[in-house]
């Protein structure tokens, strides 16, 4: 059988819909932020609420995450894409109907599973359409949508269709549709492993006729790894992204409008840094790069927090620090875990490393924020943030170089390419 050569037609265009699909991924879970302030006042929430909120679908998000990456290694990647992205669609037009918290946290669990299930299985699906000198940028832009269109164009959307809509509950009503076109697209696109060239990692090849079992992805050092650095990440993105509206309306004193555009600044510098940073990662590797990347992100939430209201600034520091966590995230999460394990675990190796993550940084956290806000003072919920950032940075500090231009494997696109050595 002669190998598959990678098709540049159909990289393009399954990173675009993995990308919008994230995006609304994205959108569905964190418009829920920005919005929360107009939904506390007629369903009788407070901030412990908020972080129950966001935890459950955190959690489970992560557990679904757990069982269906590798599922998706089993069953294919298609058929999870488009089933996940129908039904987390329908649970975004369900939150617009709930009338209390019950609901609404059951709701967001039935979201937390699907979205769990299409992410570690997209960012599988995306490194099997790229070639390894794309991998990391290719990654890096499927996974930039997520802020992009949940943090970034999220706040605004939400506080400006407030202003045109009767209420908050039909700005979740509308984002049904958006989900339906787009698992049509999925559905006609997005091929199946086998019928793409044969994925290779960077740091191990799979021992010949061994069937891996998901248990096996934890043997492996930088999977480990990852899944503590990544809890320290998303500790840090999830509970900025949930608390800093009420933070900046409630503690600093700053109008809704404004809050909406500084917010904005999380959303934009995440979108900027997984497009930058992945692709930086190809050329310098993938450690040295997240490093930088994380201290960075510490020095600009320092900042952040002893910053008053001044618009601008605001927006900029929080631009800064989601430019170097989420763009770390974006290489935790998907290059480096895929790239570290053989073909036949990626999905599983993706799904634990998201799951483990999302039940600590997205689930655990901000309910652990939501507490600290209502008992000790919003304002403290940075400090917990930054703490995620330290734990990040400690442990990408061990990780091994899985960069193909650095860990020695050549693009088979190249004909003089070389398959890497055994593990």
């Amino acid at each position: 059988m002669t190998t598959k050569e990678y098709d540049v037609r159909y990289e393009r265009s399954a990173v675009l819909l993995l990308s919008l699909g994230f995006g609304l991924v994205g959108l569905d879970r964190w418009i829920i932020s920005p919005l929360f302030p107009s939904m506390m006042k007629e369903l009788g929430l407070d901030y412990q609420d908020l972080g129950n909120i966001i935890g459950v679908l955190g959690l489970a998000w992560g557990a679904s995450s757990l069982l269906m990456g590798g599922l998706s290694d089993r069953l294919g990647r298609r058929k999870i894409l488009v089933a996940s992205i129908v039904f987390f669609s329908v649970c975004s037009l369900l939150t617009g109907l709930v009338g209390g918290l019950f609901s609404l946290l059951m709701v967001r669990v039935i979201m937390g599973v699907t979205e769990g299930a299409f992410s570690p299985t997209a960012v599988a699906a995306t490194a099997e359409a790229s070639p390894p000198r794309r991998r990391g940028l290719n990654m890096g832009i499927q996974q930039s949508t997520f802020a992009l269109f949940g943090v970034g164009l999220g706040p605004i959307i939400a506080t400006q269709l407030l202003r045109i809509l009767p209420s908050w509950h039909w700005v979740f009503a509308i984002m049904l549709l958006p989900g339906l076109v787009l698992a049509w697209f999925v559905f006609r696109t997005i091929r199946e492993p086998h019928q793409l060239p044969a994925f290779e990692s960077a740091v191990v090849a799979a021992s010949p006729g061994e069937k891996p079992r998901w248990l096996d992805v934890f043997r492996y050092r930088n999977i480990r790894l990852a899944i503590l650095a990544l809890c320290g990440a998303m500790t840090c993105i999830f509970v900025l992204s949930a608390m800093v509206p009420s933070y900046l309306v409630d503690h600093q004193g700053i109008g809704t409008t404004q809050m909406g555009v500084i917010a904005s600044g999380i959303g934009f510098g995440a979108f900027a840094g997984q497009l930058v940073i992945p692709g930086l990662s190809d050329r310098f590797g993938r450690k040295p790069v997240v490093v930088t990347a994380l201290l960075m992100a510490m020095a600009m939430l320092i900042g952040f927090i002893f910053q008053g209201p001044v618009v601008p600034l605001l927006f900029l520091l929080l631009f800064f620090i989601a430019f170097g966590a989420n763009g770390c995230l974006a290489l935790l999460a998907g290059t480096v875990t895929v790239e570290s394990v053989p073909a036949g675990l990626m999905g599983a190796a993706a799904g634990t490393v998201m799951g483990v993550a999302e039940i600590f940084g997205g689930g655990v956290a901000p309910s652990v924020a939501g507490y600290l806000a209502q008992n000790h003072g919003i304002e403290t919920v940075l400090y917990l943030a930054l703490g995620g950032l330290v734990l990040c940075v400690v442990a990408a500090s061990f990780l091994q170089e899985t960069a193909p231009k650095k860990a020695g494997l050549t693009d088979p696109a190249d004909p003089a390419a070389k398959a890497p050595a055994g593990a």
